[in-house]
């Protein structure tokens, strides 16, 4: 009997690796045909030598300054928010969680508007810096506020915290936008969320913080299932929710805040992805969080390529491109989860 159950799992687990490898196959394909389409199409061929025998050339220079920091923008910031967004589910036990519910949007966004209002809008790669400690800030208080009171360290009190930051960080933001109107149209498309006119530099910035995030959250998808059958639960099996809750904080603010600190607080891919991977593998955060980063990122280069490409611009937000599909799926996981409530 339990050889038979051993072997089941195996085949399990074997078909999961088969489907993982195929979508990793997938990802780079569509990697590669981002960076390839545009206004001027670059053949495979040509991507591979300006990467391994840069000569200077105009396609060579067209692939290393603007495409492919665009598309490796694109990979880590929708690796990074896809992952955040499934731990965040998890230490909520809510599918409707996604990052900024830690506030890291608004964090990171008020430090932006504040560090160009106060010195201008030529501070260069500068404020990704600013947007990283801004969302770190942010998702720090908010842990804190909500390990207060009669409801600390619970879910809800990390919610309400989150809420309450939130709103109140979106606020000062949007008072500092109505005096400094140049502020505003500097800023304009990165709150929208975008990869456009991103750097190699400003990816390598942010690269060591996500990919941390990433190994961490691999590390630890054993505790996150854990955790997310509930404080009760993972107590009875003798974990400690508050201090994984706590670890997992942790690498959301590495995850989130170096995503939104990359190409601005693109919205839906927390909430989307981590949600169509557990109706499709399950829920064993081991398998979630490796298909949720390739789904993520999956999702976010195919989404800005389509964005070029129907609304024929080069610097259109992926963040309205995805708005337009996780808009319709967010209405229905909503009407999903009260139907079932009822």
């Amino acid at each position: 009997m339990t050889d038979r159950r051993a072997g089941r799992l195996t085949t399990a687990d074997g078909a999961r690796m088969l489907v993982l490898s195929a979508l990793l196959c997938l990802l780079v394909l569509a990697a590669m045909s981002a960076v390839a389409i545009g206004t001027v199409v670059i053949p495979f061929s040509h991507i591979t030598a300006a990467i391994f025998q840069f000569d200077g050339s105009r396609d060579h220079l067209l692939v290393m300054t603007i495409r492919l920091p665009r598309v490796i923008a694109a990979l880590l910031a929708g690796s990074a928010l896809a992952v955040s967004g499934a731990i965040m589910q998890a230490v909520t036990n809510n599918p409707l969680a996604s990052p900024g519910l830690l506030g890291i949007n608004a964090g990171a966004a008020f430090a932006v508007v504040t560090v160009m209002s106060l010195f201008g809008a030529g501070v260069g790669d500068i404020y990704v810096w600013f947007s990283f400690l801004g969302a770190a800030i942010a998702a720090i208080i908010v842990y804190a506020l909500g390990s207060f009171g009669a409801i600390g360290h619970s879910p809800l009190g990390l919610v309400l915290a989150g809420v309450i930051v939130a709103t109140f960080l979106t606020s000062l933001t949007t008072a500092v936008l109505i005096f400094d109107q140049n502020t505003l149209d500097a800023v304009r498309l990165w709150t929208a969320g975008s990869v456009t006119g991103r750097t190699m530099a400003q990816a390598r910035t942010v690269a060591p913080c996500i990919l941390t995030g990433l190994v961490a959250a691999l590390l630890l998808g054993r505790h996150l299932t854990t955790l997310s059958l509930g404080a009760d639960a993972s107590r009875s099996l003798g974990q400690n929710p508050i201090v994984w809750r706590g670890a997992s904080v942790a690498i959301v603010i590495l995850l989130a805040g170096g995503a939104v600190a990359l190409a601005g607080p693109i919205g839906f891919v927390g909430l989307v992805v981590p949600h169509i991977v557990r109706m499709c593998i399950g829920v064993d955060y081991r398998w979630v969080v490796p298909f949720s980063a390739l789904g993520g990122a999956l999702l976010v280069v195919i989404a800005d390529m389509l964005g070029r490409l129907v609304f024929g611009s080069q610097s259109f937000p992926v963040g309205v491109t995805i708005a337009l599909v996780g808009a319709p799926f967010f209405l229905y996981l909503a009407r999903t989860r009260l139907r079932g409530e009822t």
